[in-house]
């Protein structure tokens, strides 16, 4: 659960989808949002394992983080990124992308 409120949500959404006239355009200006603010890199775990969040990609399949470790890297859809606790500066736009991404 996001500690930002509603009201709070709705309005980074609509900052970030200001002048924006369908979907894929709205989700271009979440992941410009997220890729202008999100503090990276930073670590983070996936299944319990250490990883670094080094980049944001905008796929087909949305908004992705980039994450290393060691030589390896993965990629996985940034709504399912568990984030670290504190989480970086700028995590309210993925928060926003959440918000935005369950229709609310």
């Amino acid at each position: 659960m996001s500690p930002l409120s509603d009201a709070r949500l709705d309005a980074l959404v609509a900052e970030a989808v200001v002048d924006c006239y369908d979907e894929d355009e709205q989700l271009n200006g979440l992941f410009l949002m997220i890729e202008e603010n999100l503090a990276l890199p930073f670590g983070t775990e996936v299944l319990g394992v250490p990883v670094v969040v080094r980049k944001v990609d905008l796929r087909s399949a949305g908004i992705v983080a980039v994450c290393h470790r060691g030589g390896l890297r993965q990629v996985i859809g940034i709504l399912d990124l568990p984030l670290p606790d504190p989480a970086p500066d700028g995590a309210q736009w993925i928060e926003a992308y959440r918000w935005w991404a369950a229709g609310s």
